[in-house]
This record gives C-alpha cells, sequence and structure tokens, in this order.
C-alpha cells in the first residue's frame, strides 16, 4: 500500500463490518486515523500489502515494525480480507508476502492480538503456523462493557520458506 491508496483503503475498511474494526488500535471512522494509518506506511513504520480487485481493495495484512532496540526483531501482524472474500485463501496469501518481508528485514517473530471470542481470526492465524504464547484475562472491554481476555499468538518467521 502507498500513501496514494489512501481512499481506496478507507473505503475498504470502512466497508468491513463493525465488529472487524472494532478491535483495530485506531478508530478508522474518523478520518485522523485513516491519516494516522497513512503516515505509519510513509514513514516505513508499516508495510502493508493489499490484494486489489475491479479497482477495489478486497484484503490487507500489515506488518508493524519495532524501532525500540530490544525488540526490533519482532513485528506485529494485522490482517482482514472483506467478507465476500473470506474462505478462499487470500489472507494467507497476503500472510505468505508479509512473512517474506519480514524475513527479508531479518524479524524472526511475528505476533498477533485478538480477543478470545474472535475463534475465527484464532483458527485462521493457527492454519498460518502461529501458536498461542499467552492469554491476558479480562484484558478487552467490549462495547457493551463486557470483558474478555486477549490471546497473543506468534510465529516463527525464521523457518518460513517462500
Amino acid at each position: 500500500m502507498r500513501a496514494e491508496d489512501k481512499e481506496l483503503f478507507k473505503k475498504f475498511i470502512r466497508s468491513l463490518p463493525q465488529e472487524d474494526n472494532y478491535y483495530l488500535l485506531l478508530d478508522v471512522s474518523k478520518d485522523a486515523a485513516i491519516d494516522a494509518w497513512m503516515d505509519g506506511i510513509e514513514s516505513g513504520r508499516t508495510l502493508s500489502v493489499v490484494a486489489i480487485e475491479d479497482n477495489q481493495i478486497v484484503g490487507y495484512c500489515n506488518l508493524h515494525m519495532n524501532e525500540t532496540p530490544w525488540i526490533r526483531h519482532v513485528g506485529e501482524i494485522r490482517m482482514s480480507v472483506s467478507p465476500a472474500y473470506r474462505g478462499r485463501g487470500l489472507g494467507k496469501t497476503l500472510a505468505n508476502e508479509v512473512f517474506a518481508i519480514a524475513k527479508a528485514r531479518g524479524l524472526q517473530k511475528i505476533w498477533a492480538r485478538m480477543a478470545a471470542n474472535q475463534k475465527s481470526a484464532q483458527n485462521v492465524f493457527e492454519s498460518l503456523g502461529f501458536h498461542a504464547e499467552a492469554l491476558l484475562a479480562d484484558f478487552v472491554k467490549h462495547a457493551n462493557g463486557r470483558t474478555d481476555d486477549l490471546v497473543i499468538m506468534s510465529y516463527d518467521v525464521t523457518g518460513f520458506v517462500n
């Protein structure tokens, strides 16, 4: 993804079901959040691979880099695929691109975080080779005020073969 993809990305991310965007670190309903997302991409702190069909983004996979010396070998992955394209292997294709980029940049581990109730997301990441590393009790608060556990999963990039 590049800065010139901003409007395409905004249209895509805002078209996703509300529950898909609830767990993002930014409120993508606000233009300032989209600007911040693009700033991360422009600065190189975030690398993003997108899938485009008919001039529309149908999926993305982000790799968030760390500048902190003691965790610079670790990146965080986030991805989403349009509901109409789920179950076709697009997420795996996007993730494999990100794994190759991560390995080429010298990263050793990639981690993902999700609420414990996001079973389908956990299944997707398990199918990619991630495994659960930690469970943080009552770390997520839903819009209705109910708490949930946070699952942290990781993947060893050093073993990735493209």
